[in-house]
């Protein structure tokens, strides 16, 4: 204990940034080989180094020593070119974003993202004649509405959208609820506004729209399943007929209301530079 207390008591600031520096580094590597062959590689390769120096180091094995120290010029050759696919996507990623390669996405980014995906699954959807409700989750948290549904917490896109809704699957009925870019569950049930707007066009589905922005401050997208309509929901109130561009606009809108009193101007201009 003491020689640990020591040891800290000698660290320099600039060591610990040093330390932060080697630390990050390290995982940005492991996150970038994360799910890929990579992994079965680097484990075996670790494994081998274990079992050397164990050899070496208790049983003193003069011959595996040497054969170490002489081996390890062609493992260093050997390591760029067994992992060539993984270093080739890292130098990619880090001379297209440095920002996105560190994990510095920008959030405007993603919301752009999602109400880019949301706007074209929605115009599909009206197309087709297939009923849809959206909720994009927000500050207030919608855990409650989500365990009314089943658990996907998938990638957003266009694709699965499409699917969620289609009149045969088993959760085309409920609402699906984004958070971020992800769609964590579908299926779910939404508290119904106790509003009437006199309009016999808006079904349950609006009804369940408007019920969710009054208890939270989502934002709700129905497409009408007998109309085609297509429909955003906020702050217990509707606006209705919206084609792709204007859904995106309306979207965009009470998307960005939200991120300018969230995030700083400096941060969000640090992030944009890390980006380009």
């Amino acid at each position: 204990m003491t020689d640990v207390v020591s040891i800290l008591l000698r660290l320099e600031w600039t060591s610990v940034v040093d330390i932060l520096l080697v630390s990050l580094v390290f995982y940005a590597l492991l996150t970038l080989i994360q799910g890929t062959q990579a992994v079965q590689l680097l484990r075996g390769i670790v494994i081998i180094v274990v079992i050397t120096v164990l050899l070496t180091s208790v049983f003193q094995l003069t011959a595996v020593s040497w054969l170490v120290r002489t081996s390890l010029p062609a493992l260093l050759v050997a390591i760029p070119v067994v992992f060539q696919p993984e270093l080739r996507r890292l130098l990619e990623r880090l001379g297209r974003s440095p920002g996105g390669f560190f994990g510095l996405r920008s959030q405007e980014a993603i919301f752009h993202r999602v109400v880019e995906i949301v706007a074209e699954a929605c115009s599909g959807l009206a197309s087709y004649g297939h009923g849809a409700l959206i909720v994009l989750e927000r500050e207030t948290g919608l855990q409650d509405i989500i365990e009314t549904g089943v658990r996907l917490n998938a990638e957003l896109s266009r694709e699965l959208l499409l699917t969620i809704f289609y009149p045969s699957t088993a959760l085309h009925d409920g609402a699906a609820v984004i958070r971020h870019d992800r769609v964590v569950a579908a299926g779910c049930v939404l508290p119904l506004s106790t509003l009437d707007g006199g309009d016999r066009e808006l079904g349950t589905r609006h009804r369940a729209a408007v019920g969710v922005t009054e208890i939270s401050d989502a934002i709700a997208v129905v497409v009408s399943e007998e109309t085609g309509i297509v429909s955003v929901a906020y702050n217990g109130r509707i606006i209705r007929r919206l084609d792709e561009k204007r859904l995106a606009k309306v979207l965009t809108a009470f998307y960005r209301s939200e991120y300018q009193r969230s995030v700083p101007g400096w941060l969000e201009n640090w992030r944009r530079r890390l980006n380009r």
